[in-house]
């Protein structure tokens, strides 16, 4: 019997990840898993939550995701509270751990933010890719402010060569003007605006990203112009009314967004009022009509045409933060970065 000497762990720490990620083609890493998923060379399992209410009041919550993709096997461990903008702290953080695939034996473990938020808006992107063509894409609207913004924005302002206007809004009105500062001077020839309500930003946009935290529907159909693309990254910005009578809706994975009770959609698919792509439409309501491995694919049949309202619903796939983790502990490992942590 041949043994074998247990390796050391790797642990990746911010800084490692934010270096290794910088130039990380994360697009089409999240586009070439979202395919990978539909040639069954790439998968996930149900993540388990965990939800507690803290000392002050706020919302948290703990989710494990597993996932593989290829012969890369591990799960992701994101944590967030609503409290933690009151403390100073970012909203979300967490873990991802890789497991060696003949051993099954941890890995790697890395920070989990960066790759969570950059797979989240890679998927966001991807999305929108398949449907509209990015480079042609004029205005683009941002409700919320904050990572997830920042991070879609980063990944979307290369490929969306032809944008000229881009309009903020967030409940918090500082926050907004200080992004818009921001991505103004990054990007002199776009004009950055912040609008006081949401309803202005949506109608002004070809494109809308809502990454708020947000747990109240409130973005209504007719708030989104013909042609008009709404990316509903958060938990529930897209109201009843927009989830049901756009033109085209589509999500990453139905299983999950019907088995969730804590999202609008999932909601109204465990009251018979939205069932999944392929499946009649019920009475008043209406089908998922694909889901993205098939949409980015090219099987999905019907045109998106110029004048059609489409309505973009991820829920999170672990499946690609296990992609992208993978790419990052290849390429630090080529660079010699982490720490070694022994069993």
């Amino acid at each position: 019997m041949t043994v074998h000497t247990l390796p050391p762990i790797t642990y990746l720490a911010s800084a490692d990840v934010a270096r290794v990620c910088a130039g990380l083609p994360v697009v089409e890493l999240v586009r070439e898993t979202l395919l990978a998923v539909r040639a069954g060379k790439a998968g996930l399992t149900p993540e388990a939550a965990l939800r507690w209410t803290t000392s002050s009041g706020a919302s948290a919550r703990s989710l494990i995701l597993p996932g593989w993709a290829g012969d890369s096997y591990g799960c992701k461990i994101i944590n967030a509270s609503l409290g933690n903008q009151a403390l100073g702290l970012p909203r979300a953080a967490g873990l991802i751990v890789l497991d060696d695939p003949e051993t099954a034996r941890p890995l790697c473990i890395m920070e989990g933010a960066l790759i969570s938020a950059l797979r989240t808006a890679g998927v966001s992107i991807a999305a929108v890719g398949a449907v509209r063509d990015l480079a042609g894409i004029g205005r683009v609207a941002f409700l919320g402010c904050g990572r997830q913004a920042e991070v879609h924005h980063g990944l979307l302002a290369p490929l969306a060569t032809g944008l000229r206007e881009v309009v903020l809004h967030d409940r918090d009105g500082a926050r907004a003007e200080q992004a818009a500062a921001t991505w103004a001077a990054a990007r002199p020839e776009v004009v950055v605006s912040v609008a006081e309500r949401p309803e202005e930003a949506v109608s002004r946009a070809e494109l809308t990203f809502a990454v708020t935290t947000t747990t109240e529907p409130y973005v209504e159909l007719d708030w989104v112009p013909e042609g008009g693309t709404f990316v509903n990254v958060s938990l529930d910005d897209a109201a009843e009314s927009l989830l049901l009578g756009c033109d085209h809706l589509f999500v990453d994975d139905w299983q999950l967004v019907a088995e969730d009770g804590h999202r609008l959609l999932g909601v109204l698919a465990g009251a018979g009022r939205v069932t999944g792509p392929g499946a009649p439409a019920p009475e008043g309501g209406r089908s998922v009509d694909a889901a993205l491995p098939d949409l980015l694919a090219g099987a999905y049949r019907r045109q998106v045409g110029g004048r059609d309202r489409v309505v973009i619903n991820p829920f999170g796939m672990g499946v690609h933060d296990i992609a992208v983790a993978a790419a990052v502990h290849t390429r630090a490992a080529e660079r010699g970065l982490g720490t070694r942590l022994p069993h």
